[in-house]
Order: C-alpha cells, then sequence, then structure tokens
C-alpha cells in the first residue's frame, strides 16, 4: 500500500507556475487556475490535481513530443489505496460463467506462451478538459494534459480469453485492478467491455509502454489497453478477467461515465445502455496546439509556425484547419507522419506576422468518417467529451 508518508517520500518540492491563460474558446469564460507541480517517485513534476488519490497531468510542453515521455505521462486514479505490485508474486487470472474454464498467469507465462505486438495509441482521460467546462461541472478539473500518446506492447487480450474458452452465450469481460478503497463502502473499481470489443484484435493487456517495462503509476505490471475509447476503460494494476454473460452491474458502469443516451457520436454499449443515459466509449475527433499558448507574444515579420496534434477514435485523421481571423477563413494544415490510426496525427501551418497586432487563433480536425470538431459544447453533467474548437489569442509585436 503506498502511505501518505511514502508518497510524499517519494514526491518533489511543489512549485506554482503561472496562469496557462484561456485556450478553449467558447467553453472558457474565466482564467485557468495557478497550478501546482509535484514530482511522484519516477515522474517529473506534474500539474497536481489531487493529492489522494492521486490525479497528475501532462504540462503542455511535454506534449510536444510524437510519444509522451514515461515520467511526464499523466497519473489518474479512483482509489487511494494503490499498491505497488510485486511481479515475482503477480498474478493474472481468467475465467467467469461464460468462460470453459479458468487459468492464472505469472508476467513470464503471458511473454511466453503468447504472441507479443505493440499498438500505438492516445490514453485520453474521459474528463481531459473538464476544467474548461463553464458552467462548472463536478470532478477532477483537468485542463489539456489527462491524455498522452504511447507505443504499448503486450498480447492480445483475444488471445488470452480463448485460452480460457468463450462460452457462445458470453456478453461481456469484465476486468479488476489490484487498486482498492481505503474505506469499506467505497465501490471498488471494476469495468466491463461488450465481448465483441474485449475480443478485437487491437485490443491488449499491456505489460510495456514506449520499450520499457509499464510504470508503476501507469499500471504495472500489466494494464488493459482499448485503442481508441477513453481511458476509463483502460484498467491498471490487471489482476482478474471474468467472462460473463449478462451486463456486469458495477457503480463504475451502471452508475459512473455515462453520457446522455443518442447525444454522442461513437460506438454504442449495447448491453450497459439505459433510456436516458449510455456509457461513454469511444473518444471524439479533437485537436490541440501545442506549440503556442494564448497570450504568447510573436516577432513582426519573424517566421512563427503553429503545431500540435489531432486524433480521433481510430478512424483516422483526414484533414486539420487553422484559422488566424477567429474562425472566418480556414487554412489547410499539413499533416505530419502516420504514426498508426489510434495515435494523434502531427499538424504544422506557418502564422502570417507581416502585420502586428493581435491574432485569434482557431483549429479544428476532421476525421475521416466525417465528423468534425463543433463550434459549440455539448453539456453533459460530468463534463466529458471537451472537444470544442480550440482559440489562442497571440500578439504580434
Amino acid at each position: 500500500m503506498i502511505t501518505r508518508r511514502g508518497m510524499l517520500a517519494g514526491m518533489g518540492g511543489a512549485v506554482l507556475v503561472g496562469d496557462l491563460g484561456s485556450s478553449s474558446g467558447n467553453a472558457l469564460a474565466a482564467e485557468a487556475p495557478e497550478l501546482e507541480l509535484f514530482a511522484l517517485r519516477q515522474k517529473k513534476a506534474l500539474i497536481k490535481q489531487t493529492f489522494r488519490p492521486p490525479n497528475f497531468e501532462t504540462p503542455l510542453a511535454d506534449l510536444r513530443s510524437e510519444f509522451t515521455a514515461n515520467d511526464a505521462f499523466f497519473v489518474r486514479y479512483h482509489l487511494a489505496n494503490i499498491p505497488k505490485v510485486d511481479v515475482r508474486t503477480w498474478r493474472l487470472r481468467a475465467g467467469g460463467e461464460s468462460a470453459s474454464r479458468t487459468h492464472e498467469w505469472r508476467l513470464d507465462d503471458l511473454r511466453r506462451d503468447f504472441e507479443k505486438v505493440s499498438v500505438a495509441a492516445i490514453n485520453q482521460c474521459s474528463g481531459n478538459r473538464r476544467g474548461l467546462f463553464t458552467p462548472r461541472v463536478p470532478g477532477v478539473q483537468w485542463q489539456y494534459g489527462a491524455m498522452g500518446n504511447a507505443i504499448w506492447t503486450g498480447v492480445r487480450l483475444r488471445d488470452v480469453l480463448q485460452k480460457v474458452g468463450v462460452r457462445p452465450d458470453a456478453l461481456e469481460v469484465v476486468f479488476d485492478g489490484a487498486d482498492a478503497a481505503l474505506l469499506g463502502g467505497t465501490p471498488d473499481f471494476v469495468k466491463s467491455l461488450p465481448i465483441e470489443r474485449a475480443l478485437d484484435e487491437n485490443t491488449l493487456i499491456a505489460f510495456e509502454m514506449n520499450g520499457h517495462p509499464l510504470p508503476h503509476w501507469n499500471g504495472a505490471p500489466a494494464r488493459l489497453v482499448v485503442p481508441g475509447w477513453t481511458a476509463t476503460y483502460w484498467v491498471k494494476h490487471l489482476t482478474e478477467i471474468r467472462i460473463v454473460p449478462k451486463a456486469y452491474e458495477g457503480f463504475w458502469m451502471q452508475k459512473a461515465y455515462r453520457v446522455p443516451t443518442g447525444v454522442f457520436p461513437g460506438a454504442v454499449f449495447k448491453s450497459q445502455e439505459g433510456m436516458e443515459t449510455t456509457p461513454i466509449t469511444e473518444m471524439l475527433v479533437n485537436s490541440l496546439i501545442t506549440s503556442h499558448e494564448s497570450g504568447a507574444r510573436l516577432t513582426r515579420g519573424q517566421r512563427a509556425e503553429l503545431s500540435g496534434w489531432a486524433w480521433d477514435n481510430g478512424a483516422g485523421i483526414a484533414k486539420v484547419e487553422i484559422s488566424q481571423d477567429g474562425g472566418r477563413v480556414w487554412r489547410g494544415a499539413m499533416l505530419g507522419r502516420d504514426l498508426g490510426r489510434f495515435a494523434w496525427r502531427g499538424f504544422t501551418l506557418p502564422i502570417d506576422t507581416t502585420q502586428g497586432g493581435p491574432i485569434t487563433v482557431a483549429v479544428r480536425a476532421t476525421s475521416r468518417n466525417g465528423t468534425q470538431q463543433p463550434e459549440k459544447l455539448t453539456p453533459n453533467p460530468s463534463g466529458y467529451h471537451h472537444n470544442i474548437i480550440q482559440t489562442l489569442q497571440l500578439e504580434v509585436t
């Protein structure tokens, strides 16, 4: 168990940094609050959102690389009892009512018994940018950094499920991890996937991240990776998998991480869908300028270039457009190399600095499935799916 004393021993000193400024467009009415930076053990200084459970986001400067460094990758937990799992004693157990048998694997067994595969994919918290909602909604007040892009390596979940036998009545697959609540009445963080998504070739049990063993704060020794779906399904410190014939009724499926039914595009989790709400599933098309922050000053006549990332649920990015006049005229940006359909895609576009004065820059992405970032936010009680067009205020002097 990680105690408060132990966690403090693993942190560096706190540092206050200045306001990042307004850069979300229509949804941001107030200035961003001061941000505290803390360094967890084996992490560089990240933006502290909550201490217990630990929730730390990646600063904008650390989102400029194609793949987000392990020591800069955001940290997200719902429960405060986070054990440091000993890989020598760790076991992954798979079975369930709709499995033909039960089996356990050590980490070495997974490496030896199954094909090793990798996928580049964005891991993004469902509530990323929640702190930019107006009016304010409850929950962790994330800015832009509850996300990161990494190469995840492990084994296909499908191959593991086939080893224990998937019966014809299988409806969902349920996942539990080693983290737990401090108080007995707090529901354990247990998630489920529809059987079809669990059997998808891209869904992994990952034990490596960017070519290194999975970091403790990102789910060591193994975690679930569900490319294209929000991070709520990417269960960390994975210990148990159950194949079941009915909808899982746990709190984190039937009460939490739900959005109004029929409001957002994306895959439908049919066995968990209700008349009023349905589980959040796929990420929406989105983009982020990482080269500049709102309030930045540019030198008149000096070359300057905007750059950043665009991503979606895996359909792929068709185009990115940038406006220098607040959205009246749009120009196509140049797309960077394709890192894989579940990864983000870079974009660049020179800025016109021939005239002095303020510039309102806006960026929007369009997916190959035809969806485009909206101009207006879609309100929902939990502050999910913040993907409106981002705007920045720049000054040419």
